[in-house]
């Protein structure tokens, strides 16, 4: 079977900043930054990745954060399920995603503006904090967009 007619589970973790929410009135939350080329245009999607075969869902959000960013979390809390089908970069995508909410362990992911991490060899991206006003107001697209209903 080929990619496109796969369809992937993912396990995806919303990160609030309650310190942020304090100071300012507003909330943040912490995406990963991707670039869909045909339609030129950039995008935003909690951290997190696939779930391996014989894997809970929580095992592989631990272990992506892990090895994505080297970050551990704590207050892990099943949110829900959302079911994404979408076209990026010309090819259809099917997603499952277990989306879970979390915190980081180390205070130090919390006063970071970015970071720039490797899924692979050759593909690099961009980790950030981002208001939560900047989606709802659709100056920036959150995906899958069923992830409003958990804001």
């Amino acid at each position: 079977m080929s990619k496109l007619g796969k369809i992937r589970l993912l396990a995806l973790g919303l990160i609030r900043d309650s310190e942020y929410a304090k100071r300012t009135q507003s909330e943040r939350i912490f995406v990963s930054q991707g670039y869909d080329s045909l339609k030129q245009e950039s995008y935003y999607r909690a951290l997190g990745g696939g779930v391996d075969f014989g894997e809970t869902s929580q095992a592989a959000l631990k272990r992506e954060f892990q090895e994505e960013i080297q970050a551990d979390l704590t207050n892990i809390n099943y949110l829900g399920c959302i079911e994404s089908i979408f076209i990026c970069n010309g090819k259809q995508g099917h997603e499952i995603i277990q989306l879970y909410e979390c915190d980081f362990v180390d205070s130090k992911f919390y006063q970071l503006e970015s970071l720039i991490f490797s899924e692979s060899k050759n593909h690099q991206h961009k980790a950030l904090w981002v208001d939560i006003s900047e989606f709802k107001s659709g100056k920036l697209r959150l995906v899958p967009e069923d992830f409003f209903a958990y804001l």
